[in-house]
């Protein structure tokens, strides 16, 4: 049986900050939005402080027309340039950092039109639809690429190392422990 404690940051101007850092060396600043205690082990809830984004090249025509994710980071570092142009015309900076490309700036107001539902198809596992908003679209040789940011928040789960560090959950530890913090935030909203 887990021993817990759980303790929650509401204000963004004295929530904790966390820095998350990849194998890369790239990092990206994180809220504390909730902490766990099992077992003498300090887990944390982390909420990026920059807006996430994601961009995806379309593919094909019309009816047929798909949405790629661009994972690949020879293709982000190449097309990088010309996404930062175009989001600079809405005051947003783009950012290469740990485990999400992320925008520093106020994103626009969500409209209706401008929202894209992606379908993840996973075997096995019945996984809900994302939804997205557009922020901008451009070329680049001849391929047309969309940024676009979540609409749900993009939260990552660690753990607190023995050197005071955040390190992110393997998929199995955090099945272990996401009981506890589901059973909390569902305390929370009742």
């Amino acid at each position: 049986m887990y021993s817990s404690e759980f303790s929650e940051e509401n204000d963004r101007a004295d929530a904790a900050a966390i820095t998350l850092t990849d194998e890369k060396g790239r990092s990206l600043e994180c809220y504390v939005e909730h902490s766990l205690s099992v077992d003498g082990q300090e887990y944390v809830l982390l909420l990026p402080v920059d807006s996430p984004i994601e961009i995806f090249a379309w593919q094909g025509d019309g009816e047929e027309e798909e949405a790629i994710l661009v994972e690949d980071d020879d293709l982000i570092d190449e097309i990088f340039s010309t996404a930062q142009a175009v989001l600079s015309e809405q005051n947003l900076t783009i950012k290469n950092t740990a485990y999400a490309l992320t925008v520093l700036g106020e994103l626009p107001p969500v409209e209706e039109s401008e929202i894209f539902t992606l379908e993840i198809e996973d075997e096995g596992t019945d996984l809900e639809p994302e939804q997205l908003q557009l922020l901008a679209s451009f070329y680049h040789q001849d391929q047309e690429y969309a940024v676009y940011t979540p609409l749900d928040p993009l939260l990552f789960f660690a753990r607190i190392t023995k050197s005071g560090k955040p390190e992110l959950l393997s998929p199995e530890e955090f099945r272990k422990v996401q009981p506890l913090l589901e059973e909390h935030l569902f305390d929370q909203v009742e």
